[in-house]
């Protein structure tokens, strides 16, 4: 029977003493862990204390597919030093960025960009789509998105301030390894063209660059923040707009209401052992 959920083992969780300010191990947090606590502490916490993770959602194939196309895009301009035409197009006067590390920048699940913060013994990193550099010397990070919307692509929406948070983080991390970074980032924004009357197995994308002004002021704040949790022993508050936190509550009272009535009825259903059965049945 295949494991629908699995909880982290402990040598994969923050431990105080052997990951806090006075342990011999760094703990590593990520981009997205950082932004896991930006939206509920407490569901950060059970993720990073306890191994307790929100459940996977469904993996955005096509996404990755555009991520894929557009670096072997930018990669051959890469090789030859030159601009991209939609650089050109926005007036953008810089050129895809060369360096030996760019493949571990880009690793965001083994490696990324990384700084150890000596104060809170964190190893904050994460995994960027692209690094351009101005003729100013400046980088510039950039981020592939996708989506097939109609209308102009734009980053107005609230939940796309996650967007925001990206790749500020991203800034920070080049700038902790004594990077020239410019405020300004990039979104290369990829929009699925549904307009047209036949599929003839041809998705086409409108293609936009989106500037972006980033500001990493709150990244130490929030890293100070996110420590004090880590080091809790206790969970702290849930987010009041967390939806996983709010089912946990609500499906929580409702199993305890239930619990001293399948305590007394003995024909209650094993629904979990009917499952592995049928299960069986069928492989």
């Amino acid at each position: 029977m295949p494991f629908l959920y699995k909880v982290r083992g402990e040598k994969f969780c923050f431990d105080p003493e052997r990951n806090g300010p006075k342990g011999k191990t760094p703990f590593a947090i990520s981009r997205s862990k950082i932004d896991l606590f930006h939206e509920c502490p407490r569901c950060f916490y059970l993720d990073q204390r306890h191994g307790i993770k929100r459940p996977d959602g469904y993996p955005f194939s096509l996404n990755v597919a555009v991520d894929e196309l557009l670096k072997k895009e930018f990669d051959l301009l890469r090789k030859e030093g030159k601009p991209h035409a939609l650089m050109r197009e926005y007036g953008i006067d810089a050129l895809p960025f060369k360096h030996k590390d760019l493949d571990l920048w880009r690793d965001s699940l083994r490696n990324g960009i990384k700084y150890h913060d000596p104060v809170t013994n964190l190893v904050i990193r994460g995994g960027v789509d692209d690094v351009w550099i101005g003729k100013d010397g400046a980088l510039h990070i950039v981020d592939y998105k996708a989506t097939s919307k109609n209308g102009e692509v734009s980053l107005d929406a609230e939940w796309q301030d996650g967007y925001k948070r990206q790749v500020e983080v991203y800034q920070w991390l080049f700038r902790k390894n004594d990077f020239k970074v410019s405020d300004i980032a990039y979104f290369v924004y990829a929009n699925g063209d549904t307009s047209p009357a036949r599929f003839d197995a041809r998705l086409e994308f409108v293609i936009k660059i989106i500037p972006y002004t980033g500001d990493d002021a709150w990244i130490p704040k929030t890293i100070t923040a996110l420590h004090a949790c880590l080091m809790a022993e206790t969970a702290p508050d849930s987010s009041p707009d967390c939806t996983y936190c709010a089912y946990r509550s609500a499906a929580g009272k409702q199993l305890q209401k239930d619990a001293p009535r399948r305590r007394k009825d003995k024909t209650a259903p094993n629904l979990h052992l009917a499952f592995e059965k049928t299960y069986a049945k069928n492989v």
